[in-house]
């Protein structure tokens, strides 16, 4: 049986790195989850949008009520359909940036470094964000 062990969260801060605008993470993460509001907001900025559904679902519900269906599940994505990363992402001056910084999804709003260099990202996978007890928003989790 395995055992639930509390992590400290200050711990876990001091493993993760400062922003040195690598583009590493932008360009790692092929999908970001957006949450309902943002939807709109990102096709209106020129981003892609994608939702988790089945060819099965959309021959059972049609594609508008399946998108609507993914979305109150939380599987709506900006997805980034090449190795180029984000739509958003721009390079100046042998640095990234993100060209909708301020209007940037949640997720990526809660995102916490740890791409600068990958040891930490093979030990614990991409996900490794709830470690520090939040969500993709860097909200804190259910208990």
């Amino acid at each position: 049986m395995t055992k639930h062990v509390p992590l400290d969260a200050n711990r876990l801060n001091t493993i993760f790195h400062e922003c040195h605008q690598c583009g590493t993470c932008c360009k790692q993460y092929r999908k970001i989850t957006l949450q309902p509001d943002e939807v709109e907001h990102i096709k209106k900025l020129g981003g892609h949008v994608g939702y988790d559904i089945s060819i099965t679902e959309i021959l059972k519900k049609g594609l508008e009520q399946a998108q609507k269906d993914a979305m109150q599940r939380g599987k709506v994505f900006m997805i980034h359909p090449d190795d180029k990363g984000c739509t958003f992402l721009q390079k100046r001056n042998n640095k990234y940036y993100c060209t909708i910084y301020h209007y940037r999804p949640r997720a990526c709003r809660g995102f916490k470094c740890n791409m600068a260099d990958d040891s930490f990202l093979s030990l614990f996978g991409k996900d490794s964000i709830h470690l520090l007890g939040q969500t993709t928003y860097g909200l804190p989790l259910d208990k």
